[in-house]
């Protein structure tokens, strides 16, 4: 058979104009999933775009309503069938939008036949969706055929029933869960109380163990302070000073003596004649002047020498500290003076300079 021309139906002719709208809105990006808004999981209101009367408005806000008794619901009276339905349907989701009283959006019908369903596959209704800021869900009833705006809107179902369960959750679920989050959070805090308290009473008893043993740190630090400020007082410096005087004038006396002993029996064993004894005679002489003039030396850098030149030592009576500057003491304070020959105990009269 050969065919020249072929027309399709009204039906054909209705089902290729939905192809070629769908293929263009497919190159718009009008179905994919990254376009599609998330749900709210408990919206303030929900609003329906549906016809006014019938078994589809009751049967979603029964379902609604069994769900979430007090949840408030917006109907937006719209015509599903008939060739007002596309600009009626657009109408009522833009008035959605100006109201702005609804979170989520349900365009339901109670299903049908292809025509009867052919206003939700018009382009006014699939960009009415598109344009909504309002998360849009169908519920276009049980068919095999899915509409445009099955494909353009954020969640699809197959019923109503299924939609009103979709856009609202169960409150006596959610009244239950805050319930055992609410159990669990009290457990939670009433258990970090309790490790909290532990550890402050942890802490208590490491205080408790830990400062003694500062307290007994800081004394010793104190005590040896004390002795290195006693022993670089300036009575123990001239104290330490005439003992290192005294001993190294024993140590030069030990030595001279050892050296005059060698000599003399270096002498004595070699029987020198008269040139060498006197020339022994004087090297003695000589060591014993170098001897003498090292003594005076030492005597002359001894603070007892010092003292015996005219000068003093004066140091606060109460405290042993030694005076170096008239601000170091004050009117009517106790003072001792040292001098070459005893000591002077007296009382500070006036302070100047």
């Amino acid at each position: 058979m050969l065919v020249d021309y072929l027309e399709f139906d009204d039906v054909g002719k209705l089902r290729a104009r939905i192809e070629l709208l769908k293929q263009r809105l497919e190159l718009e990006g009008a179905f994919a999933p990254e376009r599609k808004r998330p749900l709210p999981f408990l919206p303030r209101a929900v609003g329906l775009v549906t016809s006014p009367t019938g078994a589809v408005i009751h049967d979603l806000q029964q379902t609604i309503w069994d769900r979430f008794p007090n949840m408030d619901i917006v109907v937006y009276p719209a015509q599903v069938q008939g060739a007002a339905s596309p600009g009626s349907v657009a109408g009522a989701i833009r008035q959605a939008n100006r109201d702005g009283r609804v979170e989520v959006v349900v365009i339901a019908r109670g299903g049908g036949s292809f025509e009867d369903l052919y206003g939700f596959n018009t382009e006014p209704v699939v960009r009415a969706i598109l344009a909504s800021r309002i998360p849009v869900v169908t519920a276009l009833g049980h068919t095999s055929d899915r509409t445009l705006a099955d494909m353009a809107s954020d969640a699809e179902c197959r019923t109503p029933t299924e939609a009103g369960a979709r856009v609202v959750p169960r409150k006596a679920q959610l009244a239950q869960q805050l319930g055992e989050r609410a159990r669990r959070l009290e457990r939670e805090g009433l258990l970090r109380l309790q490790a909290g308290a532990e550890a402050v009473a942890r802490r208590r008893e490491r205080l408790a163990q830990v400062l003694p043993a500062q307290f007994a740190l800081r004394a010793r630090r104190l005590e040896r302070a004390r002795a290195d400020l006693a022993r670089l007082s300036p009575a123990q410096q001239l104290t330490r000073r005439r003992g290192e005087l005294v001993e190294r004038g024993r140590r030069i006396r030990v030595l001279a003596e050892k050296a005059v002993g060698v000599r003399r029996l270096d002498l004595e064993r070699r029987r020198a004649g008269p040139a060498l004894v006197r020339l022994a005679g004087d090297r003695f002489g000589r060591a014993r002047l170098e001897l003498e003039h090292r003594r005076e030396r030492l005597a002359n850098l001894s603070p007892e020498t010092v003292l015996a030149r005219g000068y003093s030592i004066t140091s606060d009576e109460e405290t042993g500290e030694v005076l170096k500057s008239a601000a170091a003491t004050e009117v009517r304070r106790r003072v001792k003076v040292r001098l070459a020959s005893g000591t002077l105990k007296a009382r500070v009269e006036e302070v100047a300079g």
